[in-house]
């Protein structure tokens, strides 16, 4: 043995590290009297081991845990089995995000229970004063520093607990899961194929071309509205006012003669010299910065507004953005009147609806 000076100038007796009888705390302990460090209070939670009352907390974390677990494993069972397309009605959809919610919370709040319960009940208090020190390590710091890593996963109780940490594996494992399962799952399906995205509510049906219809679903004629007037139009198709078409609302504005002539200048321009029918010309309402109504419709200065971000779109001019954040023109539909004399989409959308913000150039 031999003496060495504390940081508190206090003279104790060094350890011999190759001693085979000391414990990982003592190595840990005289490896942080070297670093600078005096443990002045250590109290170990249960000094006799195996009691009642630590058993009783070892299953109240677990249990905490393994809630945790099934938690999670509900959330995965509802987010891939679970119905979630709207219907109307009330219907099992209505339940898939609060479930989704609840499930989530639930194995949240088992993860913080089980840590803080663990962390206060079951590992021992302790108070350190460390000073700080330069230099690289040496080969016995090295030594101290791999039994204090030891020694630290001992006091978690993984070993004297099985239980313990069988829960925590079972609990935590489908949490990591959880995670990434949104991030899977929007994944799965591929976004370049006759999806939601790429194809709407006025995609032609059987070779029938669809009506452009009021939100009670009844058509709408030229007559219907008047110059310098707008309407909010849907597919006439079955579920066109639903959140299953919640792409394709469209605004029909009637222009008034001299704005109408501006506007088709500018769709030939464009390539859409066939997408108006008269005065008539038709917008999607989904703004393509975020997703928003671009609802407001100025008629003095043909600007549509949406109402989120501020967003302008001129229509004599494809609505292209004017102001805002936008910066991409809202898709317009190619319009006629059939033979009943009833507005009718001639295609559906050639331009891809919404913020699609993986498509722009």
């Amino acid at each position: 043995m031999s003496e060495r000076t504390s940081t508190h100038g206090a003279e104790q007796e060094e350890l011999d590290l190759t001693d085979p009888r000391l414990s990982h705390f003592e190595i840990m302990r005289e490896g942080a009297r070297r670093d600078g460090i005096e443990i002045v209070h250590y109290e170990p939670p249960f000094p006799v081991l195996g009691t009642k009352a630590e058993r009783r907390l070892t299953r109240t974390v677990s249990l905490f845990f393994l809630l945790t677990g099934l938690a999670s494993l509900a959330f995965l069972v509802i987010y891939i089995a679970w119905p979630w397309r709207y219907e109307s009605g009330s219907g099992d959809d209505k339940l898939f995000t609060p479930l989704l919610g609840l499930t989530l919370g639930v194995a949240l709040l088992g993860i913080g229970f089980g840590i803080l319960a663990w962390g206060k009940k079951l590992l021992p208090k302790e108070v350190s004063i460390q000073g700080r020190h330069d230099g690289g390590s040496s080969e016995t710091d090295r030594k101290i520093a791999g039994s204090t890593i030891v020694y630290m996963a001992e006091e978690l109780g993984f070993k004297r607990r099985p239980l313990l940490g069988f829960a925590a594996l079972v609990g935590l494992a489908p949490v990591g899961v959880v995670a990434a399962a949104p991030l899977v799952g929007g994944l799965i399906k591929q976004p370049h194929k006759n999806n939601q995205m790429f194809t709407t509510g006025w995609a032609p049906q059987d070779g029938k071309l669809i009506r452009l219809t009021r939100e009670d679903g009844t058509p709408l004629r030229p007559e219907d509205i008047s110059a310098g007037g707008q309407l909010t139009v849907f597919p006439g198709i079955e579920d066109g006012v639903s959140n299953k078409h919640a792409d394709s609302p469209t605004l029909l504005i009637h222009l008034r003669d001299d704005d109408a002539r501006t506007a088709r200048t500018a769709n030939e321009g464009a390539g859409h010299g066939d997408f108006m029918w008269g005065n008539y010309i038709a917008f999607s309402k989904i703004c393509t910065h975020a997703g928003c109504p671009a609802s407001l419709y100025e008629q003095q200065t043909n600007r549509l507004l949406c109402p989120c971000h501020q967003s302008q779109f001129l229509i004599t001019n494809n609505a292209r953005p004017v102001f805002g954040p936008a910066s991409r023109r809202l898709p317009q539909l190619p319009i006629e009147v059939d033979a009943d004399g009833f507005f009718v989409a001639k295609s559906d959308f050639t331009e891809t609806v919404g913020p699609d913000f993986w498509e722009r150039p």
